[in-house]
């Protein structure tokens, strides 16, 4: 039985965590997540069914004058007989094999899955006692997120979820403006509901402000996920960062916080902006990254494709080679990545989603002890190459054969050469020889350098101005990782 408003408070009442910042502050980051690196982010739910340019269809579907709306005339027919709730019976997820899934993950070398509980349209993947608009009572009338809990438990993996439900305040309102399904006699429990406009809504103090009434449903269903599952790390989008959210994610922290440490669990929450105060939670960069090192710990989310989160017909896939350059970047500088892939409605990952994500599982196999349970360097790299940061800002940097990163792990400093093709010879100029007037670099002997997954000998230089690295082997695709052992 879903928790009510009293019975949230109970819980939070009991302690340890108080819903303050201050108390929020005290929350320590789990281990397990500073030392598992990569992540896999799964969107999945109704807007896969039309798979047309990206998740925010049940929005744009309703908006004149977008593409998606004609579309959605042309393809379907008229928003009166045909609106977005429709979507679910065609929704059968008939394909749909959890422990494939988790399988598929397994071999990519992710160590935590983040599969959506409820997107920003207001569909929850899940059995719910507060809403019959779920998973489990329509469409493929399954627990879609407990069937894939058990599945990656199985295989080992860490359980995560997220939740955009904040959004839904605002995100099917244009379909009130005309002659649709969505109608203005909207009360809570409907599928619709609310449909407040949304004019302002990307401003975080906008007006209408979300009402009291929406914003107890939006703790009371957050709740429900929390009760449901026990999530590892819980995953908030943006829209939380509205000043009317602020009293409900400090009750909403103090309830998961104190709910873990009842239960002896290690937990967090990622969240974006400064929705949570520093220090109470995760640090999340949306398709975008940090251009230094930091000395928190920090998360970046981006999708397998460049121009949506779900699947559709028109994806523009990224390259394996940058995801596992984007990967070491990011670990590099003290970050985890979370890489999002987007089935299809039948429930079948696509072919180039699972090829990929192979792919960098093969690479992990070589090369994971430089990644997992890795820690920064003095500095995180050097090169030519400059790197954007902030939100939105990624682009496929091209990298060079003088671009390294570093890790530290095993008693060792690792190199990585993001970009080693058709070159056997590397200088790495944080890593040359210190002497009595020049301190910089390292002063220790180097003992001995490999070549990861290689059995050749490796030759080496430790000269004032770099290290000097040689290997015969020339023909790399993907970014080689040399391990620098000191005396």
């Amino acid at each position: 039985m879903a928790k009510t408003i009293k019975d949230i408070q109970k819980i939070i009442d009991q302690g340890p965590y108080e819903p303050k910042w201050a108390s929020l502050q005290q929350q320590i980051l789990p281990k397990w997540f500073k030392n598992d690196k990569f992540g896999v982010f799964i969107h999945w739910g109704l807007y896969s069914v039309p798979a047309h340019n990206n998740e925010w269809y049940s929005r744009n579907m309703y908006i004149k004058g977008m593409e998606e709306f004609d579309y959605h005339v042309k393809t379907y027919g008229n928003h009166k007989d045909f609106g977005y709730q429709h979507f679910i019976n065609l929704f059968k997820a008939e394909k749909f094999d959890p422990k494939l899934w988790a399988k598929i993950i397994k071999d990519s070398g992710a160590r935590y899955v983040f599969p959506v509980a409820e997107h920003h349209d207001g569909f929850q993947m899940y059995q719910s006692d507060i809403s019959d608009w779920n998973a489990y009572k329509m469409g493929p009338k399954r627990d879609i997120i407990l069937e894939l809990k058990e599945a990656f438990l199985d295989e080992g993996l860490k359980f995560c979820t997220s939740t955009h439900r904040a959004e839904h305040w605002f995100f099917m309102s244009h379909g009130r403006k005309f002659d649709s399904d969505i109608s203005d006699d909207l009360k809570k429990g409907d599928f619709y509901w609310p449909s407040e406009e949304e004019k302002g809504a990307y401003e975080f103090d906008s007006k209408p402000t979300p009402s009291k009434e929406f914003l107890e449903d939006w703790l009371e269903r957050t709740v429900e996920i929390i009760d449901r599952f026990h999530p590892s790390i819980l995953y908030f989008d943006w829209w939380i960062q509205h000043q009317a959210f602020k009293p409900y994610l400090k009750m909403l922290a103090a309830y998961y916080y104190n709910d873990a440490a009842n239960r002896g669990q290690e937990v967090s929450i990622s969240y974006k902006h400064d929705a949570f105060v520093y220090g109470s939670g995760i640090i999340e960069i949306e398709r975008g990254k940090f251009s230094e090192l930091k000395h928190f710990d920090w998360q970046t989310e981006t999708a397998i494709a460049n121009n949506s989160w779900c699947y559709t017909d028109s994806l523009d896939y990224k390259s394996t080679y940058e995801i596992i350059t984007l990967l070491i970047d990011v670990v590099s500088k003290n970050g985890n990545l979370l890489l999002n892939i987007g089935p299809k409605a039948n429930g079948k990952m696509p072919a180039y989603e699972v090829n990929l994500l192979k792919e960098v599982g093969n690479w992990l196999k070589i090369n994971g002890q430089a990644i997992y349970e890795s820690k920064p360097y003095l500095v995180f790299g050097e090169g030519p190459t400059k790197e954007d940061e902030g939100k939105f800002s990624e682009k496929q940097a091209l990298y060079t054969s003088k671009d390294f990163r570093f890790t530290t792990n095993h008693g060792a400093i690792y190199v990585h050469v993001l970009n080693p093709k058709d070159e056997d010879t590397f200088i790495v100029k944080n890593l040359s020889r210190s002497t009595e007037h020049n301190e910089e670099g390292i002063f220790s002997p180097i003992e001995k350098i490999t070549l990861l997954g290689s059995d050749e000998k490796i030759t080496f230089k430790h000269e004032k101005d770099g290290l000097i690295i040689i290997t015969k082997d020339k023909q790399k695709a993907y970014p080689i990782v040399f391990k620098v052992e000191l005396l």
